[in-house]
């Protein structure tokens, strides 16, 4: 059965950008964290602060963008609120202590990783390969509870959890984000894929 896009492009497609943007902002967060690993808990504390309230802006003008579809944008405000939230509360308080840090990253992990697995299920209609959406999901829900079972880990420890996960996410999010860009190219060239 062909799968119709009606009226150009899917909205997901259209927005593949905005999903690379937010894989380039995690392989750069993994990047420092990976390499500099004694960076002091401030610095990663502002580092992570700076990368979620990005992600959660990139989250809120994806929801802006497919606002109208068929789609549940309203997924997309929820994460990008999510996002902004944990932002603006590790750059209001940045004496937290690493357990509330861990906390803190571990909520932000789980709750987008849950919305990333529903956006894979929602994206199989439209690309093959959306289950690397989803894997970016089940990284981000097991990373979160890794966190959770063990939140006595050291900074360090934390750090270097924290730079894994943003690698293979930022990874995972960039491949996702050229597969939606190819999807864009061949609705507006006409090609129907056949489910």
């Amino acid at each position: 059965m062909p799968m119709v896009i009606v009226n150009g492009a899917n909205p997901l497609a259209t927005n593949w950008w905005a999903l690379a943007l937010r894989g380039l902002a995690a392989v750069f967060f993994a990047l420092v964290t990976i390499l500099v690993p004694g960076v002091t808990l401030a610095f990663l504390i502002g580092l992570f602060g700076a990368f979620a309230l990005l992600d959660g802006i990139l989250n809120i003008v994806a929801g802006f963008r497919a606002h109208g579809d068929e789609s549940r944008w309203w997924s997309w405000w929820l994460v990008g609120i999510a996002g902004i939230v944990a932002g603006v509360l590790t750059f209001a308080y940045p004496f937290i202590t690493v357990l509330a840090l861990v906390y803190l990253v571990a909520g932000w992990a789980i709750w987008s990783g849950v919305f990333h697995i529903i956006a894979a299920v929602r994206l199989r209609k439209y690309i093959q390969g959306e289950w690397l959406v989803g894997l970016t999901g089940i990284v981000q829900v097991a990373f979160g509870m890794l966190l959770v079972l063990a939140p006595a880990t050291g900074a360090l420890t934390l750090v270097l959890w924290l730079g894994v996960f943003a690698l293979i996410t930022g990874v995972l999010l960039l491949i996702a984000a050229f597969r939606l860009r190819s999807l864009q190219h061949r609705t507006a060239s006409g090609v129907l894929r056949h489910a």
